[in-house]
């Protein structure tokens, strides 16, 4: 047999997303015959500096979706020029298809499909060393577990009423193992649900903007108290810490410079004493995207003011090393929210991971919304040795593959320690 992990060909083909999505999906074919496969997920809310999805922009097939320009230039340009390059050196492979590309958003040939090359390569790599893809970025056993984060409730624009904010999630930060941890996640999930019905006079709670609740309400603070009740009637009141994704910039009206809160529209400032006075009530974990993307001297000053959380950045950092140093520093974020196909590639990703390990900051790998069911953000979290990391609503496929990616890291490594938070507990 040939021992090779040298690249011996690339092939890409349209696959579909769990939202019926097409995405693109990569094969890496090593000398020794080994195969690694990657698709770059989309997510249903995207920043406006992620790096490019080339879509056909045909309506005739897919709405316009499809992806066939894309698995193209896989087929044509880079499985080409990655060809005979060692599938163990992630750096040099991701190094030649940033240059191929050349475009600072990878554009050109389409950051969907440089970063499903990318994670193909780095699954390549594993399954030559006949280990887990969180084992081959670990080096070996991981340093900690992430602790898992349960994006439970739905937010956003639906056909009678906008949410202001896209994500209600919770954290059982407390919890003393991953089996614990995924009881909390298992009962507050489900008590949250009976609230809902409640709320709505006896009628079904509803599957939101993905597979979490959609809320009767728009008023977040409602919510927030709901949440609560939930976590209260578990009893788990001492474990359980609430994480909130504003996504602001979806709230955001750049003629009149304000943001859509539950009927009204709020200033900047507004937007950061409500979110204050919300902190000083709940016990968050950390929130994201306070303000709008492009708001820098915004998040500066609401990084000032608000004090009981950790304000991070998913929007504003897109997972790049740039802006993550940026924003440390002005002061604008303490952290970011970890998703690679917004920069491009593993290679990218993981230098913002160091340099937010380097410098004190928070690093919380997140699942696309809707997503691929095979996404690899759970292993690189657990690879990378990250605090928290977010699924989706712990009832969908992908969120399923994720939680129980974390459940079989635990069970190998069973004194392998969950991440410490105690520096970010600020309530």
């Amino acid at each position: 047999m040939n021992n090779s992990t040298k690249i011996r060909s690339v092939h890409a083909r349209q696959v579909m997303d769990c939202n019926f999505r097409p995405v693109l999906e990569a094969d890496v074919v090593l000398e020794n015959g080994v195969v690694g496969r990657g698709a770059a997920p989309t997510g249903n809310s995207v920043g406006i500096h992620e790096a490019a999805v080339l879509r056909d922009n045909d309506p005739a097939r897919f709405c316009g979706l499809s992806v066939f320009q894309a698995i193209d230039n896989v087929d044509r340009v880079l499985g080409p020029a990655v060809a005979g390059m060692d599938v163990t050196d992630q750096e040099a492979v991701d190094r030649r298809m940033i240059e191929l590309d050349g475009t600072p958003d990878k554009s050109r040939l389409g950051g969907n499909a440089v970063y499903s090359v990318s994670i193909a390569c780095a699954q390549a790599a594993a399954r030559a060393g006949n280990v887990s893809l969180y084992q081959s970025i670990a080096g070996g056993a991981p340093a900690c577990l992430p602790l898992p984060v349960a994006n439970s409730i739905l937010g956003g624009r639906y056909g009678d009423r906008t949410v202001c904010f896209q994500e209600f999630s919770f954290c059982p930060y407390k919890a003393e193992s991953m089996e614990e941890a995924m009881e909390i996640i298992f009962h507050v999930h489900r008590e949250i649900g009976a609230i809902f019905t409640r709320e709505q006079g006896g009628v079904p709670a509803q599957k939101g903007n993905g597979h979490g609740w959609k809320p009767p309400t728009e008023d977040p603070e409602a919510i927030m108290q709901m949440m609560d009740e939930a976590v209260r009637n578990c009893g788990f009141s001492d474990k359980v810490a609430f994480v909130l994704d504003m996504a602001s910039s979806e709230m955001y009206n750049k003629e009149t410079k304000t943001y859509y809160m539950n009927g009204r529209e709020l200033t900047a400032d507004g937007q950061i004493a409500y979110i204050k006075r919300l902190t000083e009530k709940y016990d968050f974990l950390f929130i994201e995207d306070v303000l709008d993307q492009d708001d820098w001297e915004g998040h500066r000053r609401a990084r000032r003011e608000i004090c009981r959380t950790t304000l991070i950045g998913d929007d504003l950092i897109v997972s790049d090393r740039e802006l993550l140093r940026r924003a440390c520093e002005e002061q604008a974020a303490e952290g970011f929210i970890f998703k690679p196909n917004q920069v491009g590639t593993i290679t990218e990703a993981i230098e913002t991971r160091r340099f937010a390990g380097e410098h004190g900051m928070m690093t919380i790998p997140s699942q696309r919304g809707g997503g691929t069911i095979w996404d690899v953000v759970i292993d690189l979290a657990v690879g990378l040795g990250a605090e928290a990391c977010k699924s989706c609503a712990p009832r969908g496929g992908e969120s399923v593959y994720a939680m129980n990616c974390l459940y079989r890291a635990a069970d190998e490594y069973p004194d392998v320690p969950f991440a410490d938070l105690s520096r970010w507990i600020r309530f």
